[in-house]
């Protein structure tokens, strides 16, 4: 049995488990994008740190919305398993009286 807040209900997780769904696709998009966008802009710069300090940069911007999308995916899908559980708790419940 898991302890919640008492007035957490599957539609307070779906809801929840839309808007980080919502989140993710879009911060997947705007990944695809940012990477693209660095992939077709080759860096060319004669200094050497320079250079390498770019890469660095594109590979932070790239591996941030890569997390962050990561993030807000997997929070989705524990709401919804979350509201699964919540859905499924009832129905024992309701069996049982």
């Amino acid at each position: 049995m898991t302890v919640l807040p008492p007035n957490t209900n599957p539609l307070r997780c779906l809801t929840g488990a839309l808007i980080a769904g919502t989140l993710g696709i879009l911060l997947h998009r705007l990944t695809g994008a940012i990477a693209y966008v660095f992939a077709t802009h080759a860096v060319s710069y004669h200094n050497q740190l320079v250079y390498s300090l770019a890469v660095a940069v594109r590979t932070l911007v790239v591996g941030l919305c890569t997390l962050a999308t990561g993030v807000f995916s997997i929070i989705a899908l524990g709401l919804v398993a979350l509201t699964l559980q919540l859905l499924w708790e009832r129905w024992v419940q309701g069996e049982q009286t």
